[in-house]
């Protein structure tokens, strides 16, 4: 079967897309084009519709990837009727919430950047998100985080993206800041996520195009977690309590 053509990773920002059908069957979709991003790296798989040739719109309530062909999965109704391969259907997204994903994932970078310590792990959603660092002996201070991540949103920096090779990376051990999982170095290119000044990683998830996009956050919490882990959550400031 032929491999999905993943638009995310180049432009973050496609709506709309047109797709051909590769495989339908019980409630999972896959086409042969998709601007939906799976769930992975800590971000939430994305959801929107799908419209059929006949007008219909159906909603697609979360994308993964297959655990063994690692296709993309758009999830559906399984009781729809299984749609034949060739057909031509429209994805649309429900962008407010990935643009909400794409503010907070870029936001956890520059939180990477602020605190200088290994992470140890991460999740999103479209409210909140938060980080674990191995920061046994640091003083975590939320107000002064807040105000760290707050100048350089306000800074409205550039967010690139670059590539490079596995050895390249491998070569340079200071850009992998998650200590839990390691880069796919076996891949011929790896994606790398460029603040301007800030901050360089690879990373696979969706980000803006600016800091200045992110708007207003501030520390939601700060918990310990076991015996080295401390974790900070960050909210939107429209979302905060």
């Amino acid at each position: 079967m032929a491999a999905t053509v993943e638009l995310f990773n180049n432009d973050a920002y496609l709506k709309r897309c047109r797709a051909r059908v590769l495989q339908h069957a019980a409630g999972e979709l896959q086409t042969d084009a998709t601007l939906f991003y799976p769930l992975g790296g800590g971000q939430p798989g994305d959801t929107g519709w799908v419209t059929l040739p006949d007008g219909s719109r159906h909603a697609i309530t979360d994308t993964r990837r297959d655990k063994e062909s690692r296709a993309i999965v758009h999830c559906l109704d399984a009781g729809l009727a299984p749609l034949a391969p060739g057909t031509e259907v429209d994805l649309e997204l429900d962008w407010e919430r990935r643009h909400r994903h794409m503010r907070m994932h870029t936001c956890l970078h520059l939180l990477s950047a602020v605190i200088r310590a290994g992470v140890t792990g991460g999740n999103l959603n479209d409210q909140t998100g938060r980080l674990d660092f191995d920061a046994t002996e640091m003083a975590l201070d939320p107000l002064v985080i807040t105000e760290d991540l707050q100048k350089l949103i306000d800074a409205d920096l550039a967010v690139t993206v670059h590539h490079t090779t596995g050895p390249d990376l491998a070569a340079q051990p200071e850009l992998i800041r998650t200590m839990s999982v390691t880069p796919p170095l076996h891949l011929p290119m790896i994606r790398l996520i460029d603040i301007a000044s800030a901050d360089l990683q690879p990373c696979g998830g969706t980000h803006v195009a600016r800091t200045g996009e992110i708007g207003a956050v501030r520390v939601l919490r700060i918990e310990n977690k076991g015996a080295r882990n401390k974790r900070v959550v960050l909210t939107f400031i429209d979302d905060a309590a």
